[in-house]
């Protein structure tokens, strides 16, 4: 069954499909979430805010209209207000990547010194990233992590397309900016994802 589907489900009194969406999106969500919340160190209630967006969700889900918005990119606009509601609560409004997202593995036949550069090469992008003001450092997550279009992210971050596209780019430069010793290596390029 599609989202579209499990939705009309859930509207017409079948609430056993709820389960459904959430095993669906609880794992995205909650990454997500945990991203947001690490560097302010409470990643310790990222399964509280991943539950409380679900059930924010669910409260609404009779008003959720899918010709405006796809369910993720809706429910990813709950869990991003929901997080950056708690952050004024505890008066920190900075919003980090997480120390663990994953990154393409490297090939089990590279060479110690190539696993060694590209570590301290992830952990130099996630330092540039983190730098980022909190709109270009969320719309480079869920574009580069999330894998979201142009359009779902400017949903999310209630901004217009071409806003996004400025973030993005501005986000980019920065970080280009900032790595550009690394960026040079060509043999690193490919777990960078950096190239879009």
């Amino acid at each position: 069954m599609t989202d579209s589907q499990l939705i009309r489900e859930i509207k017409e009194g079948n609430l056993e499909c709820y389960a459904e969406l959430i095993r669906r999106y609880e794992k995205k969500i909650l990454s997500f979430v945990t991203h947001l919340l690490r560097q302010a160190h409470l990643e310790h209630i990222a399964e509280d805010i991943c539950q409380e967006t679900f059930y924010k969700a669910y409260k609404s889900i009779h008003s959720f209209r899918d010709v405006e918005a796809t369910f993720s990119t809706w429910l990813y606009t709950i869990a991003r207000n929901s997080v950056l509601s708690e952050l004024r609560k505890s008066r920190n409004s900075d919003v980090y990547l997480d120390d663990t997202l994953q990154v393409p593995m490297a090939s089990p036949k590279s060479l110690p010194e190539q696993v060694l550069l590209r570590n301290e090469r992830e952990s130099m992008v996630r330092l540039a990233i983190n730098s980022l003001p909190e709109k270009q450092r969320s719309a480079l997550i869920l574009r580069e992590y999330e894998q979201m279009d142009y359009t779902e992210i400017a949903t999310i971050l209630d901004l217009t397309v071409s806003s996004v596209k400025s973030l993005l780019f501005r986000a980019r430069q920065s970080i280009r900016g900032q790595l550009e010793n690394y960026i040079l290596d060509p043999h690193l390029d490919e777990a960078e994802g950096m190239n879009r």
